[in-house]
């Protein structure tokens, strides 16, 4: 039954990455995302990669909303435009929660009872076997990885932030410096008088 259950999620997971590519909607693109990342994380769960697993729902599925919403903001996509064609994102969105939904209840199903090929995962958590081997074997390639991934969100960030005409900003360091002479003039008036 594993491997059944293997093979159906690489299919799922074969599917739902060729769609990310070909689908031509930005919207279902994410949806098969989600649908690929969902896929690949049950895959995880059934070789016993918790940890791995988590990580990759976590991390992954909620970096991809904030992604989409990256892309609407360098696009400047209308956001009333979108809105209003809500029901065609639906029976989409419907067949990716129903395939998750389904693989969650697959995994959680058959993943207590499938035994666990090697004795050392029994008797060492498979967070500490990747802790252990991220921070002493894969170290210089970690820091490296995150030092990349540091750069490419400060370039994000930079390329996003654009000077906007209309908005106006008070500068506190010229508010400080003005004089009164610079502000407030004196007009010395002749008194009005009643003829």
């Amino acid at each position: 039954m594993i491997k059944i259950l293997f093979y159906f999620f690489a299919l799922i997971l074969i599917f739902a990455a060729t769609r990310v590519v070909t689908v031509r909607n930005p919207v279902h693109a994410a949806l098969f995302l989600i649908l690929a990342f969902f896929s690949s994380a049950a895959v995880w769960l059934l070789l016993h990669a918790e940890f791995l697993a988590i990580a990759l729902i976590l991390v992954y599925v909620g970096a991809v909303m904030v992604l989409f919403l990256f892309v609407i903001m360098m696009l400047d996509v209308n956001l009333v435009r979108l809105r209003e064609g809500f029901t065609r994102y639906l029976p989409v969105g419907i067949l990716v929660s129903a395939l998750i939904l389904l693989q969650m209840v697959l995994v959680l199903r058959y993943w207590n009872t499938t035994e666990v090929i090697a004795t050392t995962m029994v008797e060492i958590p498979n967070t500490t076997l990747l802790g252990m081997a991220l921070y002493t074997t894969y170290l210089y390639p970690f820091e490296i990885a995150a030092a990349i991934l540091l750069v490419a969100m400060i370039a994000a960030i930079t390329l996003t932030m654009r000077a906007r005409r209309s908005n106006k900003y008070q500068k506190p360091e010229q508010q400080v410096n003005v004089r009164r002479a610079d502000r407030v003039r004196l007009v010395k008036m002749l008194p009005e008088s009643r003829d």
